[in-house]
């Protein structure tokens, strides 16, 4: 656990909070642990196959047109 902390560049409390599955720990060092992991392009499989993930960025960057008030 120390190793794997010390490549990731982490503490290994930190470490332990991403192994729990603690939500405050950064995406960053998630994908830091998969790519010391091999696992790095598993996480590109799944962005690939996330459609919600991607409605929700196509929503989200859709803009309303507000009408102008009429005089």
């Amino acid at each position: 656990m120390t190793e794997m902390a010390e490549r990731m560049g982490v503490t290994r409390p930190t470490l332990y909070r991403l192994e729990r599955g603690d939500l405050s720990v950064g995406m960053g060092v998630l994908v830091r642990a998969l790519g010391i992991l091999g696992l790095d392009e598993d996480l590109a499989k799944l962005a690939a196959d996330d459609e919600l993930g991607r409605r929700l960025a196509d929503s989200s960057t859709t803009t309303k047109r507000r009408r102008s008030p009429t005089a």
